[in-house]
């Protein structure tokens, strides 16, 4: 079972913005700070493209720190796009941490994020990374021409100097409000993963659903390299979204930002309480699409399948997509299936329902009585060739999971047949259900 999420989390903290150009520890810093590898590192530029919030704890004081990809004052699309949410960061900021490489110097790009950051007037810390010993602290003070101040030397991969950096941080934060928290602070809220392939359009829908341009969308397969999660409002209440990296392969074969990339995107499927499985409608159901199936179904979570991209196929394509998901999807009947157009909005209305749905029937538990009478009722219409059911409960939900005790051995087919029978007295909908069976003397 999944534990639930506070809803809290980002939302009302004061937040710490991590920025610069590309390549000089700023995710090696997120990571010291918060005490985890969150954010992926890796030796080459620009592997942050999105802005990442954690939270972080020092003497005492709770903050959101949010990591960015690397500004850049000139480059391509997707350069542009990601040194935007770096802006977009600094505007949001209580602080901001300008990360920058003593080993290298002052650059063009570092007094551009400079002039940007006088002009905005932010509280801001000059960080001098790379300070790994006495010998390189003078360097650091090449820095003071940014015009922000005195520079704090570090050195995020050993942590030296980040304690005093962070005492530095806490004493530029916010005064905390003095009232109580209420009762809304502690309310948790269901987390759903937002999952497939790459560039089937994943960070689309993601900033569709949450109104807001939160990760960098871009034609280039891969564009997303950690997951990001945000707290959305909605009628039935918070929901927390989370957008991953698109999974192309298995983990073993994945390498460098790539692995941990998956490995960050199945840790978010197996926290989160539901799924949605964004495929590609314009390429069909692919293998790779059917692994990830798999996977969500391993994990017990409920999921909606989304045909995204619907409105650039013509009749005859949408009714051969239609059945090879019935085909190569058919282990995920229970599943609703969405045709949405992420970019135009189309068919996306129906989500939050679906989600709703899905979420309660994953919740929903059932009287032992009854149930051993369904299984009395399908084992008298049709008689196991293995072993006999003698009674069953329901231990636990999310997903519902019910234990069989049995005489002996019960084959698959018939637990599924078992499990249809459930599933329609009960009216289980858009839920997997688990079955355990252990065997018990007569």
């Amino acid at each position: 079972m999944k534990g639930p999420r506070p809803a809290a989390a980002g939302g009302t903290r004061p937040v710490v913005a991590v920025v610069g150009r590309p390549n000089v520890g700023k995710s090696t810093l997120v990571n010291r700070i918060v005490g985890r590898r969150e954010a992926i590192v890796e030796e080459k530029p620009g592997v942050t493209r999105d802005r990442k919030l954690l939270d972080a704890e020092w003497a005492g004081r709770d903050f959101t720190i949010v990591d960015t990809g690397g500004w850049l004052a000139a480059g391509d699309t997707l350069d542009r796009q990601v040194t935007s949410q770096s802006e977009r960061a600094i505007s949001e900021a209580a602080v901001v941490l300008l990360v920058v490489d003593t080993s290298v110097g002052v650059t063009e790009e570092d007094a551009a994020v400079a002039a940007l950051l006088r002009k905005l007037a932010r509280p801001t810390l000059v960080v001098a990374n790379k300070v790994d010993g006495d010998s390189r602290e003078a360097d650091a003070w090449a820095f003071t021409r940014l015009g922000l101040g005195d520079p704090i030397p570090i050195s995020a991969i050993h942590g030296r100097g980040t304690g005093d950096l962070l005492d530095l941080v806490v004493e530029r934060l916010p005064t905390e409000p003095a009232e109580e928290p209420g009762p809304e602070d502690q309310v948790l809220v269901p987390s759903v993963a937002i999952v497939g392939r790459p560039n089937v359009g994943k960070s689309t829908l993601f900033n569709r659903l949450i109104g807001d341009e939160r990760s960098v969308v871009h034609d280039l397969p891969g564009t997303t390299r950690d997951s990001i999660d945000t707290l959305v409002s909605t009628p039935d209440g918070a929901i927390r979204f989370i957008d991953t990296a698109g999974m192309r392969r298995r983990a073993r074969e994945a390498e460098g930002a790539e692995f941990y990339s998956l490995v960050r995107a199945l840790q978010a499927l197996d926290r989160a309480h539901a799924a949605l499985l964004v495929i590609d409608a314009t390429e069909g159901i692919t293998r790779q699409d059917q692994r990830l199936a798999e996977r969500i179904d391993a994990a017990g979570n409920p999921v909606v399948v989304i045909l995204n991209k619907w409105e650039l196929l013509d009749a005859e394509r949408r009714a051969q997509v239609t059945l090879d998901l019935e085909d190569r999807l058919a282990f995920l009947a229970y599943a609703p299936v969405l045709k949405v157009s992420a970019r135009t909005g189309l068919g996306v209305h129906k989500l939050y329902p679906a989600l709703r749905d899905s979420l309660s029937a994953s919740q929903r538990r059932v009287a032992t009585g009854e149930l051993n009478r369904v299984l009395a009722e399908a084992q008298a219409a049709h008689r196991s060739p293995g072993g006999r059911i003698m009674y069953g409960t329901q231990g636990g939900t999310d997903p519902p999971t019910f234990t069989l005790f049995a005489t002996k051995a019960v084959p698959a087919p018939y637990l599924r047949y078992l499990e249809r029978r459930i599933r329609e007295h009960f009216g289980f909908g858009p839920t997997p259900l688990v079955f355990r069976v252990r065997r018990r003397a007569t």
